[in-house]
């Protein structure tokens, strides 16, 4: 038997479509590419924008013609939020809410374990009533960085994100479980973990620790080369929160921030939780403690009532953090939220214009920011290689290209950095493990 998997948005998404297909897998399925013919497929679904929601309906339709006669399941944040738009879809027979997305796969198997007809669409799941983690770990992963999910929900009430009403309140993976999850993923092999979920600046607030808490558990793990943190709230980077991260060996130098915008006046309209006097004294701070550190973001442009002079302060501030990188989104109302109503809506016309604005000062940033490294050495994880260049990351998440005389997937080498073409380093080897 044969099963698909289609995974919209987020990382914590791609995590759990991963524990999924580990546990079709363990039944004796065999996972194939998504448009291929298959007996079952998952669309695991995203929400955060419109278009992340048409997109998510065009896929169903989509696997519905690569396998007539398939079982559909449609998990995932819009699936959660508006189940009805997918139970009426051909070939779909279970819509699957995100508090128990880990019986997606259960659903599956005990449809083709049934000798009668098959079932009408079910709705499994209120994610509002769970007071607990879901359980789901990983073995392994596609990618050289495996993904721990250590956190899910989001107890923020940010006016434009419809997210918190589709993951529910904030739970915890306890911290002896991620840290086995951890412990078995460099036995098999990874170097480096990434932590992800909805709002990691919130681990533990369930649990009675925090988020530095588990990052000190897992920096005892041996084998384990790095740790890298998914997107964080400002919030959290204070002083205090900040010292003890001082003391980690394997964190990785590199934050994602989420920012959302670099105007104080719209950080407010956005009911955001910093402003940018403390991001800008947080970033600072992370500079001094980590001198090699590298930052990146995302930040929506046309939010309701952003006028150019906001939109200036925000390309300001940008400019100023000098980011490595930003993610880009045009604001897009999401009815149910605060900011869906507010008004003085900003023209489709003048957001994309922003928008092209601020990814030709992304362009710049990050050549610059890459060419500030240059003539330097630095260690490199090789995740690919092409055209005869390993390709990887360094622990502040400077992308670098070198020729090798063989795929060095997973291997830490030394580079030293040679040239810049804008989107990444180029280097060469100057020494590499056997």
């Amino acid at each position: 038997m044969k099963v698909s998997f289609c995974t919209l948005g987020c990382k914590v998404n791609q995590y759990e479509s991963e524990a999924l297909a580990e546990r079709m897998t363990d039944a004796g399925w065999e996972v194939v590419p998504f448009g291929q013919a298959a007996d079952a497929t998952v669309i695991n679904t995203c929400a955060v924008t419109a278009e992340a929601e048409r997109k998510a309906r065009q896929m169903v339709r989509r696997a519905a013609a690569a396998s007539p006669g398939a079982i559909l399941a449609v998990t995932g944040c819009a699936a959660q939020l508006r189940p009805e738009t997918f139970t009426g879809l051909q070939s779909v027979f279970h819509v699957i809410g995100n508090g128990r997305k880990a019986e997606t796969a259960e659903a599956i198997l005990s449809h083709f374990g049934e000798k009668t007809s098959p079932p009408l669409p079910t709705v499994l799941s209120d994610t509002f009533v769970l007071s607990s983690f879901e359980p789901m770990e990983i073995r392994k992963s596609e990618r050289t960085r495996a993904y721990i999910k250590i956190e899910d929900g989001c107890d923020s009430r940010c006016s434009y994100c419809i997210i918190r009403r589709a993951r529910g309140p904030v739970r915890s993976k306890g911290r002896d479980a991620v840290a086995t999850e951890a412990e078995k993923l460099v036995a098999a092999g990874y170097r480096e973990i990434v932590l992800t979920g909805i709002e990691i600046a919130a681990y533990g607030k369930d649990l009675g620790c925090d988020l530095a808490d588990l990052l000190a558990d897992l920096d005892r793990i041996p084998g384990l080369v790095r740790i890298r943190l998914g997107s964080l709230d400002p919030a959290l980077l204070r002083p205090a929160f900040i010292e003890r991260l001082s003391g980690l060996s394997r964190l990785c130098p590199h934050f994602h921030l989420s920012l959302q915008s670099g105007c104080d006046r719209i950080l407010a309209a956005m009911r955001r939780k910093s402003n940018t006097g403390q991001i800008r004294e947080a970033v600072g701070l992370l500079r001094r403690v980590f001198p090699k550190s590298a930052f990146t973001a995302d930040v929506i442009v046309g939010f309701p009532g952003e006028s150019e002079e906001d939109f200036a302060a925000t390309a300001a501030f940008l400019k100023e953090l000098s980011l490595l990188d930003f993610h880009i989104f045009v604001f897009s109302p999401r009815p149910g939220t605060e900011a869906a109503s507010l008004p003085n809506p900003v023209a489709p016309a003048i957001s994309a214009a922003r928008e092209k604005t601020l990814a030709a000062l992304r362009a710049d940033m990050r050549r610059e920011v890459l060419s500030a490294h240059l003539g330097q050495t630095v260690e490199v994880l090789f995740e690919d290689f092409r055209n005869g260049l390993s390709i990887g990351h360094t622990a502040n998440f400077l992308e670098v290209a070198a020729p090798t005389p063989h795929n060095a997937h997973n291997a830490l080498a030394q580079v030293k950095l040679l040239s810049c073409d804008g989107l990444r380093l180029n280097g060469t080897v100057v020494r590499m493990p056997l």
